[in-house]
């Protein structure tokens, strides 16, 4: 298992604790995250995040993508955004997940234009 620190920055964050729980796969990336140290409202402590292993075309969808975690982030900007706690901070973080989900869609459609989406084809 390996730690993940990046987002320690309050004391809200100090007591959140993100270990990853798989090994890297063929692509490098790791796929099953857990994250603990709350009990949220629902009465469930922690919660495991699992994203995609393998092309769909090979794996079935299996688990999330990057594009519905940031898709979340973005909503609850927005969200902010639109309420009292708007604020260049947010903005700012809102134009930068914004241009994440650009790069990431224009990747898909690249590998879509190649025939190569959905494989592990590079």
């Amino acid at each position: 298992m390996r730690s993940i620190t990046d987002h320690i920055v309050n004391p809200v964050n100090d007591q959140l604790k993100i270990e990853v729980i798989d090994e890297p796969g063929s692509g490098g990336a790791n796929h099953l995250y857990e994250v603990t140290g709350y009990c949220g409202q629902s009465g469930h402590e922690g919660v495991l995040i699992e994203f995609q292993n393998g092309p769909i075309n090979e794996a079935g969808i299996n688990g999330l993508t990057q594009e519905v975690l940031l898709a979340i982030v973005a909503d609850r900007l927005r969200c902010f955004q639109a309420g009292p706690f708007a604020c260049k901070a947010n903005a700012c973080a809102l134009t930068k997940i914004e241009e994440a989900q650009h790069w990431l869609q224009q990747r898909t459609l690249e590998r879509m234009r190649r025939g190569v989406e959905g494989t592990h084809t590079v």
